[in-house]
């Protein structure tokens, strides 16, 4: 049943297993022990605040800044680049407790697992290299993924939370005191967001730096709508709770409108899935019929290479048509 394969893709799948899960496994026990050996230090440092051991001296807020900036040498390194800063602000809005050298590695791991099993396939420089290009986008795609939902479920709430904050306002609360109010009735991710604005606010970070992050962390035309708009009210006055009812308006229109389109776009989604599903169903439903008739695509090298020039061409003209009825509002 399985004639159609290449003969040696089981080494390959072999290979493929034990590179692949020999170097997540290190990335994830080096993650461990970076967690295990942060929170010795921090647990030392609070022993030494408290006069625990005859030690003293230190301020609490200083033993915390300390334990929580101490990070390998590799990390200090990666740290130089404006990259990696960009892919740990990328981390940051996933919601994963990766460092950039964690990721780093599993994704040079996946890409030497995909490139052995290419060369124990084809021994084809051009097929080993598309693979290990292969290995380092999928953990980047995986990671905007979480991105991605992260934000849209941030979206989804964000209304409810300006309506919360605003009513709060009304019964008299203090601004930071309707951050909290937020946070505690407000479901995930919106809890955390504004928990930790919160607790900035609470220990002494400025309002706007606290605001500039969020706007930061949640990548959304919405978010630094809201963070302008109190701002502003903060340097020119105004009724803050009027305002953000206002928004809290502006974003459900706007919801609105992303609904009507995707109605009207439907057929284009639906299409694109069509086409793109429909040559790998086919060729499934002829391998079962005539596998014989089929092996002739991974026996001959130009089969190959036709099955690699399909799959690319399916890959963009997906992509092309998901652009297409991509509208942004």
């Amino acid at each position: 049943m399985l004639d159609f394969l290449p003969p040696n893709w089981l080494p390959a799948l072999v290979v493929f297993l034990a590179v692949g899960m020999a170097v997540v496994s290190l990335a994830f026990l080096a993650e461990s022990l970076r967690e295990v050996r942060r929170r010795r230090d921090f647990r030392r440092q609070l022993e030494s605040v408290t006069g625990k051991d005859g030690a003293g001296g230190e301020s609490l807020t200083t033993s915390v800044v300390r334990a929580g900036e101490e990070e390998s040498a590799f990390d200090s390194v990666l740290t130089v680049l404006p990259q990696v800063r960009d892919l740990k602000v990328l981390l940051e809005q996933a919601d994963l407790n990766w460092t950039p050298a964690t990721f780093i590695t599993i994704s040079v791991g996946l890409a030497a697992a995909l490139a052995s099993s290419a060369y124990i396939l084809a021994q084809n420089p051009v097929a080993v290299t598309a693979a290990a290009l292969a290995g380092l986008w999928f953990p980047v795609m995986y990671v905007k993924r979480l991105k991605n939902r992260r934000i849209r479920r941030f979206e989804e709430q964000f209304p409810e939370a300006i309506d919360l904050l605003g009513r709060s306002m009304r019964a008299g609360h203090a601004f930071p005191t309707g951050l909290k109010v937020v946070a505690e009735e407000s479901q995930e991710p919106m809890a955390a967001e504004f928990r930790q604005i919160f607790d900035e606010q609470k220990f002494g970070l400025p309002l706007e730096d606290s605001l500039l992050g969020l706007a930061d962390r949640i990548d959304l035309v919405d978010v630094r709508i809201f963070v302008t708009a109190i701002l502003i009210q903060r340097e020119v006055g105004g009724n803050l709770a009027e305002i953000l009812d206002k928004i809290s308006y502006t974003i459900r229109e706007r919801f609105t409108l992303q609904r009507q389109i995707r109605v009207y776009t439907a057929q284009g989604r639906l299409t694109g899935y069509i086409l793109a599903a429909l040559p790998i169903l086919l060729g499934l439903a002829i391998t079962a019929l005539n596998p014989t008739y089929m092996a002739i695509l991974f026996e001959d090298p130009m089969g190959k290479v036709l099955i690699a020039a399909a799959a690319v061409l399916q890959f963009l003209g997906f992509v092309l048509i998901r652009r297409i009825i991509d509208i942004e509002i």
